[in-house]
């Protein structure tokens, strides 16, 4: 997996230069379509018949969540529904209006393992930079910052 290096300051300590972490490198994205011929090649089912499915539970996803229910994917995870809201002093004041919504997945055990054991190669940039020089990504080959993995 290929990450790139950015510094992150801490807000609350001002002056600070920060320190350098790990970003995955986003590949692009994997379509409905992609998923489905990806599964179809592994299957006896066609990519129509893996989209129809795949489409049909994403139709029936919020509905489950909107009913209290989380939803258990096997060895894949759970999916549940949680909410954030402003405060407000009394129950009278709270207003409905203020809840966002939010999908919480929870891997499942099996799908941790598999990502346990990745390899990491970090993503050279052109320019040099240093903690504190810039609050970008950065890293280089005469100074690639410290290394991951």
């Amino acid at each position: 997996m290929k990450v790139k290096l950015v510094v992150r300051t801490n807000p609350r300590k001002q002056g600070d230069p920060g320190k350098w972490y790990a970003n995955p490198v986003n590949a692009g994205k994997k379509t409905l379509r992609d998923i489905a011929k990806d599964i179809a090649g592994r299957s006896s089912l066609t990519r129509g018949d893996i989209e129809n499915v795949l489409t049909n539970f994403m139709e029936c996803l919020p509905s489950y969540l909107r009913d209290g229910f989380s939803v258990q994917l096997g060895e894949f995870g759970t999916m549940r529904l949680t909410l954030s809201s402003e405060g407000a002093l009394n129950e009278k004041a709270f207003k409905t209006e203020t809840i966002k919504p939010r999908v919480t997945f929870t891997p499942g055990v099996e799908l941790k393992a598999a990502l346990r054991d990745n390899s990491y190669e970090t993503v050279k940039k052109e320019k040099s930079l240093t903690p504190g020089s810039s609050p970008k990504e950065g890293g280089s080959e005469e100074n690639p910052g410290p290394q991951v993995g």
